[in-house]
């Protein structure tokens, strides 16, 4: 899904649609079973490590989604310039950062309800990211995160 759009299906976004997407809008896919089986509970796509610019736009398509979100958890050592809280659609969600440099952001609904979603780097290719979240999103999945990444090459530099 991206932004406001309700399209369940991403895998098949044009070539190029990371670089082409409109400021505010993030590109997520989440697992779209009730039963929550697999490691992760979805993926997002970030354009940049500046997290002040990119996590209001995930922030408003979950919580349409899900229902309001009340913290995040991200790595510190991932993002550059993080608050410890941001208001997003006229609610306060508090920002936990640790040094985990697992490829994650934990999203917590709620007081206790957690979702996990891989966070592909912004570098990586459309086919990489594609796959990574893909894969991300299968019922299935018992990858982690760093695996999912290291396995459909997300993590690595694109060639000129």
């Amino acid at each position: 899904m991206t932004g406001s759009d309700s399209s369940p299906d991403s895998r098949h976004l044009p070539s190029g649609v990371h670089r082409a997407m409109r400021p505010g809008c993030a590109l997520l896919r989440l697992e779209t079973t009730e039963s929550r089986e697999g490691v992760l509970d979805g993926a997002w796509w970030p354009r940049s490590r500046d997290i002040g610019a990119e996590l209001p736009a995930l922030l408003s398509a979950l919580t349409g989604y899900l229902g309001p979100v009340t913290r995040v958890g991200l790595d510190a050592a991932a993002w550059e310039g993080l608050p410890t809280r941001i208001v997003v659609d006229d609610r306060v969600v508090h920002i936990d950062s640790f040094l985990v440099g697992d490829g994650t952001v934990l999203i917590t609904r709620g007081d206790q309800d957690m979702f996990s979603l891989l966070v592909i780097p912004p570098h990586a290719t459309t086919e990489a990211a594609h796959a990574a979240m893909a894969q991300a999103v299968r019922a299935d999945n018992v990858a982690q995160a760093e695996q999912i990444l290291i396995d459909t090459r997300s993590g690595q530099d694109p060639v000129d």
